[in-house]
């Protein structure tokens, strides 16, 4: 009998658990996940080498798909699906493709996850290409689901990222850049919804923000592309908007209001004196990149200014 992944092994400092106190369980749980960001942190140089992949995949054109079981899974989708709100990207951009299909984000799909031509299948459906970067999360390493998606993807061209909590695992022989986070035994024997869990969660949060931002849809440490789709995002829309130009409320609400509450393009007519027009035309042309088009904007000012250099 081989011996059993790490995330798999029986955990020495949560034995006789069920016989502790309520605040000593919490306490033994607690001192576990303060385990999970060292584990991250070793893995940065892996995420770094990730998030330069993705992003110059998206920067072409190209699509980013998250594939997982499970937990897995549905912390994909949840990436997945708060990007748009929060960056401005279209739905299209990044997705996440999981085991047992949508049924599976709130209930159990017992078996998805050991169907490995299932995987390819699902993956293949998205109709991937070399352009497209794919991502695939297993806390163990080894999900059937998982591997037949990424050796779909390997043989596309695209660009293919495992996260795993075990090294030297199926995933990390397939995948071209590995982000390995050693979280060890779980509180609860094999129980990977807690450390590889909130591992993964840190992980994806690491690479969607990271690459976001080398993407241009943060300008300074500001939420520049967030959807202005409620109240309270209008508000903190006109408040990052202010912050950002220094312009008062009347004329922040104004270049927000010319633009069609386009906030990217509202911070550039405040900065730079542009019409709604010209800002949204300087977004385009500079691919949604808020900073890149803020300096394209100045150099033709620049231009005007001094036409014979």
């Amino acid at each position: 009998m081989t011996t059993p992944r790490a995330t798999e092994q029986r955990n020495s400092r949560t034995r006789g658990i069920d016989a502790k106190s309520t605040i000593e369980i919490l306490r033994a749980i607690h001192r576990e996940d303060a385990s999970v960001a060292k584990a991250v942190s070793g893995a940065l140089p892996a995420i770094a080498r990730a998030v330069d992949a993705i992003a110059g995949a998206l920067e072409r054109g190209g699509r980013l798909f998250y594939v997982g079981a499970g937990t897995s899974g549905r912390l994909a989708a949840l990436d997945a699906a708060e990007l748009p709100p929060t960056f401005g990207t279209p739905p299209r951009m990044v997705q996440a493709v999981i085991a047992g299909g949508r049924r599976a984000l709130t209930h159990a799909v017992e078996g998805a996850e050991d169907n490995r031509v299932k995987g390819a299948e699902d993956l293949a459906a998205r109709s991937p290409t070399a352009k497209d970067a794919v991502v695939g999360i297993a806390a163990s390493g080894a999900t059937p689901y998982v591997l037949g998606a990424l050796e779909y993807a390997k043989r596309k061209g695209a660009v293919t990222i495992g996260i795993t909590s075990n090294p030297r695992t199926p995933i990390t022989q397939m995948a071209k850049i590995s982000i390995v986070t050693a979280t060890g035994p779980e509180v609860i024997t094999g129980s990977t919804r807690m450390k590889a869990g909130t591992a993964q969660k840190l992980v994806l949060n690491l690479l969607s923000t990271t690459t976001m931002i080398r993407l241009g849809r943060v300008y300074d440490n500001w939420m520049i592309g967030v959807a202005l789709t409620n109240r309270k995002l209008q508000a903190r829309g006109l408040r990052i908007l202010m912050e950002a130009s220094g312009a008062g409320v009347a004329e922040s609400t104004r270049a927000l209001r010319q633009s069609g509450h386009n906030l990217g393009a509202a911070l550039i007519m405040l900065k730079t004196g542009a019409s709604a027009r010209q800002a949204k035309r300087l977004l385009r042309d500079t691919h949604g990149h808020v900073h890149n088009a803020l300096n394209h904007a100045k150099t033709i000012a620049g231009d005007r200014h001094n036409p014979h250099g």
